[in-house]
């Protein structure tokens, strides 16, 4: 089965985590629910629960086609993990499918795979992703190669439609 990753922590946008989470079961995706290994289940910023599937170094990265970094507080937190931050990276050098939301840019900035890409993200992080040398552009998607960025819940519409699209390839 096709498998794809959604990074959570604490603080995660509720939406960014359950929009595309049922959109990709819908697709036929077997989707994991990854944390850090501090909680086993994490709480959103409105009070939504996820229980953790499996710690994100406790699984191998070549297994999954896409991960999926919503934003909220969450990013924040994931960022300081080696192991995010390799799962991340391993899935970028596949080619793998790389979709980040709102705050989820400052995973991407942290594993350094934004420069010479075209981003977006929530206006909060556009100096991180230009910092880490992504050119930066306030559009409600951008796609450049597998890299895929939105910037709000807003968006998830079209950003779900994106992820799809990218993994039928």
């Amino acid at each position: 089965m096709k498998k794809a990753a959604i990074l959570v922590e604490r603080d995660f946008q509720d939406l960014e985590v359950y929009y595309p989470y049922y959109r990709m079961k819908e697709e036929g995706y077997e989707v994991l629910f990854l944390g850090t290994g501090s909680a086993h289940t994490y709480f959103g910023k409105y009070g939504i629960p996820v229980k953790v599937d499996a710690d994100v170094d406790k699984v191998d990265p070549s297994s999954f086609s896409a991960v999926i970094i919503p934003g909220g507080w969450a990013p924040d937190h994931l960022r300081i993990y080696d192991s995010v931050i390799s799962f991340v990276k391993k899935l970028n050098q596949d080619k793998k499918v790389i979709a980040s939301i709102c705050h989820g840019g400052w995973v991407l900035a942290s594993a350094d795979i934004v420069n010479g890409k075209k981003v977006t993200s929530y206006r909060a992080v556009k100096d991180d992703l230009i910092h880490a040398g992504g050119l930066f552009e306030d559009s409600e998607l951008v796609v450049d190669a597998n890299i895929i960025t939105s910037r709000k819940p807003d968006d998830l519409p079209v950003f779900c439609k994106a992820v799809i699209n990218a993994l039928k390839k």
